[in-house]
């Protein structure tokens, strides 16, 4: 069966430019290329990745690219961009030519507001992505949710995913609320949903399988099998158990489902959200 990661980073790491990455996170503070993922992939039986941006820096997408155009399994870019900047429809001119680059991402939860993804002006370049060609990915936690109902209401053509479940309180056993928000997020035909980043929303160094079961079902009734996609969140999963740890509680829950929803699950989303199958 056809496999995909639709969620994974690479990095030469820098204390200040990843000052996210604190000492709690030692085992993720040194470089990260593909020449480390690659036979991680492989031992898994997993074709290819999707490389996703930490820094925004327009630099990050040089560096990412680079990467891509060196290692085939590298299947596809989601970078950065300023989606406010005035010039910011000849950049996505500019990126509409580099056909590993696939969509674009913001860190919106890193923002000190909120609401900041109703900013007209973002919501102006978010308006853009699609006659581009362009996906956007969606990286928020549980109090973003209720601003991010009206910013995707706002775009019913644009393809759009969540990153991470929107970063559900799994650690704290909560999950109301998140819930219905994500729901209600569901209810929005053209928003997908990526199965990734749950091991360090979790204890860290105590998590059963258990744990994660509840927002899994929460996910995977309400967006179907056909809107969501695996993502290993590497090398950031390092922290809480590795890619095999969490790849088999992954592997376990979806084994209850057909033949063709773990096909959808595993590939053929991601492959169809992201464009990988056209011509680089």
């Amino acid at each position: 069966m056809r496999k995909i990661d639709s969620h994974q980073h690479f990095w030469l790491f820098d204390a200040v430019r990843h000052g996210w990455i604190n000492d709690d996170m030692q085992a993720i503070q040194k470089d990260f290329l593909p020449a480390d993922l690659q036979p991680i992939l492989q031992q898994n039986g997993i074709e290819g990745c999707v490389a996703v941006q930490v820094d925004q820096t327009e630099a990050e997408n040089d560096f990412l690219l680079e990467l891509a155009a060196k290692n085939s399994f590298i299947k596809g870019v989601v970078g950065w961009v300023d989606l406010m900047a005035d010039n910011i429809e000849e950049r996505l001119t500019h990126y509409s030519t580099v056909k590993l680059m696939k969509g674009f991402r913001h860190i919106l939860q890193g923002e000190p507001d909120e609401k900041f993804m109703l900013n007209p002006n973002f919501m102006h370049g978010i308006g853009l992505l699609r006659q581009y060609g362009f996906s956007y990915d969606i990286l928020i936690m549980p109090n973003h949710l209720p601003y991010a109902r009206q910013f995707v209401a706002a775009f019913p053509q644009q393809r759009l995913v969540i990153d991470h479940l929107a970063k559900p309180y799994i650690k704290a056993k909560r999950i109301d609320g998140w819930k219905e928000d994500m729901q209600a997020m569901a209810a929005f035909t053209n928003v997908s949903c990526k199965i990734s980043g749950m091991v360090t929303e979790a204890d860290w160094a105590n998590w059963q399988p258990a744990d994660f079961v509840p927002y899994l079902d929460v996910v995977f009734n309400a967006f179907g099998a056909n809107r969501v996609m695996y993502g290993s969140d590497w090398p950031v999963c390092n922290v809480a158990g590795g890619y095999k740890g969490i790849l088999s509680v992954i592997e376990n829950y979806i084994s209850k489902l057909s033949q063709n929803e773990q096909e959808a699950f595993w590939a053929k989303n991601a492959v169809d959200f992201y464009r990988l199958d056209e011509p680089a």
